[in-house]
């Protein structure tokens, strides 16, 4: 921050000591890696005493030094070219190092240089001084009893140094995100420990552009542009195209995402499940617009947060989430909103540093986010954190607490208690995962029973979409389409009148839709299509383990990218060009994700 000092210019001494605090998190998951070495060496000189351990450890600090000196040099003089720190992207440029050399002024170079220097010798001085209480070659033997007592004591400090190694005692582990506190992105980037980032990014970096290369860049390109949106239908003022139909009430709706946990259509009658598990969400579905035709377009949380976010296809080898530095330069609906005025908050009642959450939240343009930390000790009941009866007490609490007349807002609130697992205050159904299922339903139709009682909802846009599906029933294979369908409902005072809309569509396509709804720009959504506009095309994408599936009225093919082979097609006929489109978007996909 002090090197960054142009960046910093508007923060107070109080934020100084927040990054501090908050980024030891890290500088303790560090310093466990580092330790880990000299506490292995010290139990073997246990029992092979002399002055072996002295030279040894002088090496590994002198290399540690050294290492961790020129991380921080270069660190903190790139960030203000790159706004991110450091991370495996450093290694493309040094693939041409005389190129990457050549952008550097000789200044810059002098200055980081000098700090290298001092940094290096700080540290390896620091750590020779800790050599004095190493035992030497004139040490006494120890006996038997008192080796065995030592290795049992090292080895505890071996447990113990688990805890900073892995980050913490939750579900999550140390990632980078855990330590993002702000909606200033620079002081979340400041907290940040700089070998974390590199070690962490090296450990998932991949060269995304190379893969997934079906096609040559010309057919890629002319194949991609008959499946994605309509850019001659993207409204260039407030009002909505003329090729979708109205759905709202309001220009300007308060808007509610409620992202179900879990959620597969499989278990909801109202889109074709099994009866008898969701009757509050099926009594709903009669009184809102109900998409019955929607499909995930992956398996975990942390894609289907961002196929329903930022409109972005969900990739089958990585997760975006996992690098902050790209999903920052994603499109968000949150972000388009608060360029129009909206507040925008998050709400999860388990722990926001799972899957980078925290800060891929911030990043997406959330003002506010609460979680498990912000609910007592008592309320947090399930493994994973607060159960969804709490959480929507919270969450009607908060609406109701807000003036009528104040600016819109976009409130995200993500289930939790339909995750395995399935930890829940109810008793009702034997198979546990419908059981959640049915407890969620439960507490969704208490909370809207509630909330219509409220000022706010004449005016509030309602989503209820799934964050993925299940494999339930049981016997469902992974890449079967049916793991893959989830319900979407809009319901609310804001909405115009009850239907169906049968339509294919994915996650990625609420983006779409819900800005041309309200009248905003589309173009930056590329992948997103309006599921209500006749120009655009329409079908469903999803991928899983190396693998994907695309459905559109022709029929359903699946296909396994390793083994180059389609899994299921029905019926056959079509069945190749439907591939040859579900490539197009794998491979148009990480081309992007390579580039950002």
């Amino acid at each position: 921050m002090f090197y960054q000092h142009a960046l910093a210019g508007d923060c107070s001494f109080m934020d100084y000591l927040l990054v501090m605090l908050h980024g030891t998190k890290l500088d303790c998951t560090i310093a466990g890696y580092l330790t880990a070495v000299p506490l292995l060496l010290t139990l073997v000189s246990t029992w092979l005493p002399g002055n072996w351990l002295k030279k040894v450890l002088k090496g590994y600090y002198l290399f540690t030094g050294l290492l961790v000196a020129a991380i921080f040099a270069v660190d903190v003089a790139l960030y203000g070219f790159w706004g991110f720190r450091i991370d495996a992207t450093l290694f493309f440029y040094l693939q041409s190092p005389t190129d990457a050399m050549a952008s550097v002024p000789i200044g810059l170079a002098i200055l980081q240089s000098l700090v290298f220097v001092i940094y290096a010798s700080g540290i390896y001085a620091w750590f020779r001084w800790l050599l004095r209480f190493a035992p030497g070659k004139d040490s006494t033997a120890p006996t038997f009893g008192k080796r065995m007592g030592t290795s049992l004591a090292i080895i505890l400090l071996g447990g113990i140094l688990f805890i900073p190694i892995r980050g913490s005692v939750t579900t999550s582990t140390a990632n980078v995100g855990m330590v993002y506190f702000s909606q200033n992105q620079f002081l979340n980037h400041s907290a940040i420990n700089p070998c974390f980032s590199l070690f962490a990014s090296l450990s998932k970096q991949q060269d995304f552009a190379s893969q997934f290369n079906f096609f040559p860049e010309t057919e890629r390109e002319t194949l991609f542009s008959t499946l994605i949106h309509n850019p001659s239908s993207t409204p260039q003022t407030d009002s909505i195209p003329n090729a979708s139909e109205r759905l709202l009430t309001a220009d300007r709706p308060n808007i509610l995402l409620i992202i179900l946990e879990s959620f597969t259509a499989n278990a909801i009658e109202a889109v074709g499940g099994e009866p008898g598990i969701t009757p509050r969400l099926n009594k709903l579905c009669e009184e809102g617009i109900l998409f019955t035709n929607l499909y995930a377009n992956s398996f975990r949380t942390d894609r289907g947060l961002v196929a329903i976010l930022n409109g972005y296809l969900a990739q089958p080898t990585t997760s975006i989430m996992k690098y902050p530095a790209k999903s920052q330069t994603l499109p968000s609906i949150a972000k388009s909103l608060r360029e129009e005025g909206y507040n925008t908050d998050m709400l999860y009642g388990g722990d926001i540093n799972f899957t980078n959450m925290q800060s891929y939240f911030y990043s997406t343009g959330y003002n506010r986010i609460t979680a498990d930390r912000d609910f007592p000790l008592t309320s947090r009941l399930s493994k994973w954190g607060a159960n969804d009866d709490i959480t929507f007490s919270h969450l009607y609490e908060e609406i109701k607490s807000r003036p009528t007349d104040s600016q819109p807002w976009l409130s995200t609130f993500l289930t939790l208690s339909s995750h395995e697992p399935f930890e829940v205050p109810y008793h009702h159904l034997e198979h546990p995962y419908l059981n959640s299922v049915a407890f969620t339903d439960s507490c969704v139709g208490d909370f809207i029973e509630q909330f219509k009682q409220l000022p706010a909802w004449k005016n509030t846009l309602v989503i209820f979409i799934a964050d993925h599906g299940y494999r339930y029933p049981d016997n469902l294979n992974e890449f079967e389409p049916r793991r893959y369908h989830i319900p979407m409902l809009w319901i609310g005072g804001a909405i115009t009148s009850p239907r169906k809309i049968d339509t294919y569509a994915n996650q990625t396509d609420l983006a779409a839709t819900l800005m041309n709804q309200l009248g905003l720009s589309t173009r930056d959504f590329t992948f997103s299509k309006d599921i209500l506009d006749p120009d655009d095309p329409h079908y469903a994408f999803y991928t899983f383990n190396n693998g994907f599936g695309f459905i559109d009225t022709s029929g359903i093919s699946v296909y396994d990218n390793e083994g180059d082979r389609t899994l299921l097609e029905s019926p056959s006929e079509g069945s190749e060009e439907r591939v040859r489109k579900g490539k197009v978007l794998l491979q148009t996909l990480y081309d992007d994700l390579g580039t950002r």
